[in-house]
């Protein structure tokens, strides 16, 4: 029933009222009825009002985003915006009892919030009630603002180099997804405007990761951030003590032998750094040998799966960068080789987003808001770390370290490639942040969409008020 029906039976009950002779209760009811009649009129008004508002809202949103993405993939040219806003509007908002309606459009290529689009509209309803009193339209006007390119991006990519991704065209199907043409890679490169606008790293695990070589290509031999005493005990000069005839300190020196490890011989791994450093990004102290990254040879068989001299070997970590196409040829050239061990891909993936030792990550600028997030991608379950073989202890380890990179803001998207008869992933469903970022490829041919769909997620445009 509308304003105005409710408002002619009530003065007509009124009327009645007025002219009954049967007592006093009229005049009660005369003098009574004015201030309740008035109150219940004007809440009336303004929830038409605020109903006609709040829809407005909604439109102007949902234009601004449209409007936004528009812009950002060419679709329309800054001159195009006010006709376009219009149109999208008028679709949008269908109140039927808003009056006088207008929007119009603004947009600020580069401003505070980087590049907006802000939509704003106003329009009015005609009271019922409330014109009685001397009002007879209630106004009201709302915006949106729908801002792109203040938000910087930083990804790291935990990617499974292990033996089992020889199977089932997994590898090949990975480097598409990330490296190919329209891979993830030219997915988010294409949304930097400037160069540090995006940035990825990308962590190729198995047991180990290598990191024997920085960006720049120089060794990392002498760092003061690396824990040689896993190293010491299992490697001589390959000299005077020669790992050939000694394979331990001790056989070595029981026959009269002077051990000196000779660490340029070292093939780029490390393994797990020690409990509970291996589940955090803690800054290495060169004075606390807990704090550091213990260097190791992980050879299975008669391997050495770091060394870039034989195959199969495990590529080293890329750092942060936007040279995409060295981040490109770094996973192309990944070898599927080794143990399962996603932990450490998760926390080398954690470290090169920090900003000190041993990555050192460009600093932030603090007029830009940046989204951190980590992709971790694996097609097993976990086989092998520094003090397990037990899948649930291995398990166990990487839960916290998803616990603590989660509270420190981290977005994880997490990838189970399952070609196989392995059941459901459950530390990759833990790991992930909510379960609409928890991929499950059951088809090698499932990676691309799977990675372009994260990538989308990545890119996906907010609303700012």
């Amino acid at each position: 029933m509308s304003g105005s029906a409710i408002f002619n039976r009530v003065r007509s009950a009124a009327g009645r009222f007025s002219a009954a002779t049967d007592g006093n209760i009229a005049v009660l009811f005369a003098i009574a009825a004015v201030p309740i009649i008035s109150f219940m009129g004007a809440a009336i008004d303004y929830s038409r009002a605020n109903k006609a508002r709040s829809s407005m809202q909604a439109a102007l949103d949902s234009t601004a985003l449209m409007l936004a993405k528009d812009l950002t993939n060419g679709d329309i040219t800054a001159a195009q915006i006010p006709a376009k806003a219009q149109a999208y509007f008028t679709a949008l908002y269908t109140n039927t009892e808003a009056q006088s309606v207008t929007v119009n459009a603004s947009y600020t290529q580069s401003g505070p919030l980087g590049s907006t689009v802000q939509v704003n509209g106003s329009g009015l309803v005609k009271t019922d009630f409330m014109k009685l009193a001397g009002y007879p339209n209630l106004n009201f006007d709302s915006s949106s603002t729908s801002a792109w390119g203040n938000v910087r991006m930083r990804v790291a990519m935990a990617l499974d180099n292990t033996g089992s991704m020889a199977d089932d065209g997994k590898m090949p199907a990975l480097k598409n997804a990330v490296a190919g043409t329209n891979g993830l890679i030219d997915q988010l490169s294409a949304l930097a405007k400037n160069n540090g606008d995006i940035y990825i790293s990308v962590v190729p695990f198995a047991k180990d990761v290598n990191y024997k070589v920085d960006a720049s290509g120089a060794s990392n031999v002498n760092q003061p951030w690396i824990d040689w005493s896993l190293w010491d005990v299992a490697n001589g000069s390959w000299g005077t003590c020669s790992r050939s005839t000694y394979t331990t300190k001790s056989t070595c020196e029981s026959n009269g032998k002077k051990w000196t490890p000779d660490h340029s011989k070292w093939t780029g791994c490390f393994t797990d750094r020690a409990k509970d450093y291996d589940v955090s990004n803690t800054t290495p102290v060169a004075t606390n040998t807990a704090t550091l990254f213990p260097a190791e040879e992980y050879v299975s068989g008669s391997e050495k799966y770091c060394s870039s001299s034989n195959n199969p070997y495990l590529q080293p970590i890329m750092p942060l960068t936007y040279n995409w196409s060295s981040l490109k040829t770094r996973v192309n050239d990944m070898e599927p080789t080794g143990n399962t061990n996603q932990g450490i891909g998760l926390a080398w993936a954690w470290m090169t987003l920090g900003d000190g030792a041993p990555f050192d990550a460009p600093p932030k600028d603090p007029n830009y808001t940046y989204k951190d997030a980590i992709i971790l991608l694996s097609d097993g379950m976990n086989t092998q770390n520094r003090y397990s073989s037990t899948a649930s202890q291995i398990d166990a380890r990487e839960k916290m370290a998803c616990d603590n990179a989660k509270a420190a803001g981290i977005t994880i998207y997490t990838v189970q490639v399952n070609t196989g008869t392995d059941p459901t992933s459950a530390v990759l469903q833990y790991c992930a942040s909510g379960s609409d970022k928890f991929y499950l490829v059951t088809s090698a041919t499932q990676t691309a969409s799977v990675f372009n769909s994260i990538g989308q997620s990545l890119s996906r445009l907010r609303v700012a008020r």
